[in-house]
């Protein structure tokens, strides 16, 4: 349908997992993306030649979110390539689980400064772009858009995941106090939380028939998510046919935020 046709997509921590389903069904809806990586450029690599090889146009930029230098460094880059951007998928992000007591200061420093910060950082520079160039009608009803990569965790409490989930709570009212203040620059704002999607970060979880047994309880719907099906909100997101969605988690889950454990009465 190419809804994104000549429109610019930063995707960060895209080489891998929900970042590179997202990078992909971008390209193929038309637009062009930077695929943005901290340390795998095998896998970034990857990616853009499966988008150039089905006639897509993608890069591939190195950055580590969390360092605002190397956060600007980026967007030179993006800009010397293709002059703007129009959507930002902060989508970079990681785990470092431990019990409550024995997390450390630097994997809750770790987590909060890629999950969180980074976002800010990513949403920062290209709210500032959006605000300088304003709506482009040939492309968009939107001056851009900014869609945060969020979890069901923004609302589920997870024990044993104390940083990784705080940092999604905080993605949530970081998401939605920058949606309140940029409408008025007609920049539209969301997150998209994911559920359990078979991705590597998560990949003890449903790799055997008995992990997804038991990961399916939590699942209504009875499904482990694909990247696929991230794309495919991130699409709608990015796109008019969402031109009035300004503001919330859309949550992708199969059901999981049901809290199924409830279903027979708790």
């Amino acid at each position: 349908m190419q809804r994104l046709q000549n429109q610019v997509a930063l995707v960060t921590g895209a080489s891998s997992g929900i970042g590179s389903g997202v990078a992909k069904s971008l390209a193929a809806e038309g637009a062009k993306v930077v695929v943005n990586y901290a340390r795998s450029a095998k896998g970034a690599e990857a990616v853009v030649e499966e988008i150039t090889a089905q006639d897509g146009d993608a890069i591939a930029i190195q950055a580590d979110v969390s360092q605002e230098d190397q956060v600007l460094k980026m967007f030179e880059q993006m800009y010397d390539t293709y002059g703007t951007i129009d959507i930002l998928v902060n989508n970079a992000g990681l785990q470092k689980d431990s019990p409550f007591t024995e997390m450390s200061l630097e994997d809750w420093n770790t987590v909060i400064n890629i999950n969180l910060t980074g976002q800010f950082l990513c949403a920062r520079e290209a709210a500032k772009e959006f605000i300088r160039r304003g709506v482009v009608p040939q492309k968009s009803c939107s001056a851009g858009k900014i869609i945060c990569m969020s979890s069901v965790h923004e609302v589920i409490p997870w024990a044993g995941h104390c940083n990784y989930a705080a940092s999604k709570g905080g993605i949530m009212l970081l998401m939605k106090s920058m949606a309140q203040e940029l409408a008025p620059h007609k920049i539209r704002v969301n997150s998209i939380g994911p559920g359990a999607i078979k991705t590597p970060i998560n990949q003890s979880a449903w790799d055997t028939p008995d992990a997804e047994a038991s990961l399916l309880t939590l699942i209504p719907y009875n499904r482990v998510g694909e990247t696929v099906d991230i794309g495919k909100a991130a699409v709608w997101l990015a796109s008019d046919e969402s031109e009035y969605v300004h503001g919330i988690t859309l949550f992708v889950d199969g059901g999981m935020t049901l809290y199924p454990g409830f279903a027979t009465g708790g």
